[in-house]
């Protein structure tokens, strides 16, 4: 629920909510309804400035990183975007492969106003490639945003859709780890206890394998043997584990830090959020500009 949260959260500061509020105290015609209207612009616009300044900062203060020598935490990386296992998505509208993509539908109602009927989104993780290496995307976390927008209207019904496409240029920043290889976390003693209980299981073939003096019963030596065994198994298999390639991911950080996937130039996102926080700035002024005016003038 939060992570959901964050994101609308994400959406709505961009999303010019200050004109819902502009048309519900025109509609109150009232000059209290305007005081409370205005403060409550006022708040939302300062909040709206902040979490805009604040991103744009991260994007513009996180350094681009590579794949292959990122550190662990939190990253920035760009690279061309991916389908995992080389199968894509089909986005529903188009029916053209992607890697991602949300679609809203739309109906009109009698009065002409669109009101939305569905939505939804795919949850599916990609891969971004630099070049140095590959890292998996998670995206159902993240703040999307997308240059890629269709938009098809039949008589009273309308279908809106966006899509990151095999290929982009993909801008993210979030959590990076690295799970596999060095930075795996192995624990022998625990491996070797269940490789063992996986033996019990099939008492016919440990006791053929162990059975040295051929009694049909595994002795404290015999079992001894069995322990040294199942050690060297887990050690073999380690050694493969370590050997493989790491998997690196991107997801959301747990500070709650900004998690942005874009197919934009992220100089071009950095400028889009400095411009949504020149805007509400100036309507938070305005809306404190007008208070004292509304308070003197009833309606």
């Amino acid at each position: 629920m939060m992570v959901r949260w964050q994101r609308e959260y994400g959406q709505f500061v961009t999303s010019g909510a200050q004109l819902v509020i502009l048309v519900f105290g025109i509609e109150i015609e009232s000059r209290e309804g305007w005081l409370i209207c205005l403060a409550l612009l006022a708040l939302l616009s300062l909040f709206a400035w902040l979490s805009a300044v604040r991103r744009r900062r991260t994007i513009t203060d996180t350094p681009t990183s590579r794949i292959a020598s990122a550190a662990q935490g939190y990253v920035e990386l760009g690279g061309r975007g991916k389908a995992l296992d080389g199968t894509p998505l089909f986005s529903p509208l188009t029916g053209f492969p992607c890697l991602w993509y949300r679609f809203q539908i739309e109906t009109k109602d009698h009065d002409g106003k669109w009101r939305t009927v569905e939505r939804g989104e795919s949850k599916s993780s990609f891969l971004l490639d630099d070049g140095s290496g590959e890292c998996l995307i998670d995206p159902e976390s993240a703040e999307i945003m997308s240059r890629h927008k269709e938009v098809r209207t039949t008589g009273s019904r309308r279908h809106s859709e966006w899509t990151l496409q095999i290929g982009d240029p993909i801008y993210a920043i979030g959590e990076f780890r690295t799970i596999g290889g060095a930075a795996l976390e192995l624990d022998a003693a625990n491996d070797t206890r269940a490789l063992l209980a996986e033996w019990k299981e099939d008492q016919q073939t440990l006791v053929s394998r162990f059975d040295l003096d051929g009694d049909g019963e595994l002795s404290m030596q015999e079992w001894k043997l069995a322990r040294q065994a199942a050690r060297r198994e887990v050690s073999r298999r380690h050694v493969e584990l370590r050997a493989a390639a790491d998997i690196h991911l991107l997801g959301r950080p747990a500070d709650g830090k900004l998690h942005l996937v874009a197919n934009l130039d992220p100089q071009g996102i950095a400028r889009r959020y400095l411009y949504w926080a020149i805007f509400h700035l100036t309507v938070f002024f305005a809306a404190l500009g007008a208070l004292p005016w509304i308070w003197q003038h009833a309606f």
